[in-house]
């Protein structure tokens, strides 16, 4: 191993690397292409990285600072990844604010907070206290956020160009620089062009405006203003979430470094809100932090170099110090191979569908030795609905993708609102559809999950998870702890112990066995999820006025099947025949309910 330090700052534009020595004394530094891991995506930063070991091969630290960076599963994979180039050497990865936050708390220390404020092809505004305590405001890409950067100001002014033109008939001179600058001929041009360019190409037109700003072009002068207000807005309000009395605004990124005028705009208008406001540019390239955080890796004694640990990832506080999970004291049943299906591979399909059958033909009994724990819930969620509170579901994976499927089905069934009952699943959208690698591993982000769905305590949460001990499901049940909400676990794992003061209200653990497919919990386990599901949004249903006799009085009558079914129902119901039924329906706008109670003398009759 040498004595060296290797820091890689990736972003949107490029990747800067450096080498220097275990004293920080630069070694030498090169550019590569960008490197923002949300876009480049796996593959794309692993052939960055490995492009980078060229330069050092066995580094004591090698710290890297990665725009697109979001949470502790992104810095996870990141650090097997990087430790898979770099066996040997200590591993640092966050985002690539905070390594350029760490160039501004190196380099102004006398403040109780420092916000980095970033401005380049996106934008951001990124706080830190001396304890730890983070803020951060923007950095949600340009299609959410990125106000105050070169995309915004391009952007701006292009729509500022068409309003003009829209409202006055005459074509401006930023028009015409912004037509050169992106060589179209005409602005319909943009149009098709806007749709496929990408964020670089389109934050390149940037430098137009600031040309025109120059020379005093109102239009230019008004989305500079606006971009610069933008900044000094999200910098205060990061401020402002630090609770500190002192503040460094340290400012980062291309366009404050190479538009003067732009960067003395913003000091202005931050001082007119804060006085004293200490402001300066960054004193060095952001990508150095990256080199004082393997500094300060290398220095401390207390780092453990665990190949499956994250704790070397920040040295920044988790908000989640509570991340407890049950402890398994023999391996899940689910994990146990199945005698009789030892010999699948070779086994004709006759008898493999045969064994199918027969071990489905398990799955009710299992379900109704948890019967009491089952009619428990779904009282718990009759009582909530009812007052107002809303079910969700959080899983991973199967267990994830069935919460989603029961909840989608009670809109159009039940005729209740989509908030009433929700189905979460670990790695958001993309994972209903596609395996999220690592997703499920992530307590936090299933306690943030909940946080941001507006979760309280009047709501309930059931965790669905095989095995029992999904991080991400057991993140979402703590913040329901924490609020006094009710927290159910569905499971398929009979031994577990629970630790004090973490154990759900209740846990529905039907004991289905071992899987035909050794560990394939979408068989068994699934279907016995889909059953309980069923069973309690069904039955919750009824408990709350949804249903009448065995029929689905609040069924959305959205097509000619249903609005079939919606008429018979309501001869069913009233006695009536098909046409009546048929014209009432229409006079009550397909309302079932209302439709009886006008039929039967209890509501407005429908007009001749």
């Amino acid at each position: 191993m040498s004595e060296t330090i290797l820091g890689i700052e990736a972003g949107g534009t490029r990747t800067t690397l450096i080498l220097s020595n275990t004293q920080g004394e630069l070694i030498h530094q090169r550019v590569f292409g960008p490197g923002n891991f949300r876009v480049i995506g796996k593959q794309g930063l692993l052939d960055l990285l490995k492009s980078c070991a060229n330069d050092e091969q066995d580094p004591a630290c090698v710290c890297l600072g990665l725009a697109g960076v979001r949470d502790d599963r992104d810095r996870g994979w990141i650090i097997e990844a990087a430790r898979e180039i770099w066996p040997n050497a200590l591993i640092w990865v966050d985002h690539d604010l905070a390594s350029a936050l760490i160039v501004a708390q190196r380099n102004f220390k006398k403040a109780d907070s420092h916000v980095l404020v970033l401005s380049g092809t996106g934008s951001c505004c990124f706080g830190r206290d001396k304890e730890g305590k983070e803020a951060k405001c923007g950095g949600w890409g340009h299609h959410l956020g990125d106000r105050g950067s070169s995309y915004d100001i391009a952007h701006s002014a292009i729509r500022a160009v068409i309003q003009h033109f829209d409202q006055t008939g005459s074509w401006p001179k930023l028009g015409e620089k912004l037509l050169q600058a992106s060589m179209h001929n005409d602005p319909n041009d943009w149009i098709p062009w806007f749709q496929q360019a990408s964020k670089t190409e389109i934050a390149a037109l940037a430098v137009a405006v600031f040309e025109a700003f120059k020379k005093r072009d109102p239009l230019a002068r008004g989305v500079i203003y606006q971009a610069a207000l933008a900044l000094v807005t999200d910098a205060i309000a990061c401020w402002k979430r630090l609770e500190s009395k002192t503040c460094y605004f340290v400012l980062a990124g291309g366009v404050f470094l190479k538009q003067p005028a732009f960067t003395r705009l913003f000091k202005r208008l931050l001082r007119e809100i804060k006085e004293d406001a200490q402001i300066a540019i960054i004193p060095v390239e952001s990508a150095w932090g990256t080199i004082y955080a393997g500094l300060d890796l290398h220095a401390s004694s207390k780092v453990r170099r665990s190949r499956n640990s994250q704790s070397a990832a920040r040295h920044t506080r988790t908000p989640l110090r509570d991340q407890v999970l049950p402890v398994a004291t023999q391996i899940s049943p689910t994990e146990i191979r199945l005698p009789l299906s030892r010999k699948l591979d070779v086994m004709s399909r006759g008898k493999a569908m045969d064994l199918f059958l027969a071990e489905d033909e398990s799955i009710p009994s299992a379900i109704r030795e948890e019967k009491k724990k089952i009619l428990k819930w779904i009282s718990w969620v009759t009582e909530g609905l009812k007052k107002g509170g809303r079910l969700f579901y959080v899983g991973a994976g199967t267990s994830g993708r069935l919460g989603i499927l029961d909840a989608s089905e009670c809109p159009p069934t039940f005729g209740v609102p989509a908030s009433m009952i929700q189905g979460v699943i670990a790695g958001g959208r993309t994972a209903i559809w596609e395996s999220m690698e690592g997703a499920e591993d992530d307590f936090k982000a299933g306690f943030q999950t909940l946080q941001r769905r507006g979760f309280d305590r009047r709501d309930m949460v059931l965790g669905i998870a095989a095995s029992g001990r999904t991080p991400f499901v057991h993140g979402a049940l703590s913040y329901a702890r924490s609020l006094g909400a009710r927290q159910g676990m569905l499971s398929f794992n009979p031994h577990l112990e629970w630790p004090r003061d973490h154990h759900p209200d209740v846990v529905i653990c039907p004991e289905v066995g071992p899987e035909i497919l050794t560990g394939s919990t979408r068989l068994k386990a699934g279907t016995a999820t889909k059953l309980v599901l069923n069973m309690i949004t069904t039955l919750s249903m009824v408990g709350i006025g949804k249903v009448k006799s065995n029929l689905m009085i609040d069924v959305r009558a959205s097509n000619e099947k249903l609005r079939d079914r919606a008429i018979r129902m309501v001869v069913t119901l009233t006695d009536v025949n098909y046409d009546l039924a048929h014209s009432t329906l229409l006079a009550a706008g397909w309302d079932i309910q209302q439709a009886c109670l006008i039929l039967e003398g209890k509501g407005d009759r429908p007009k001749a």
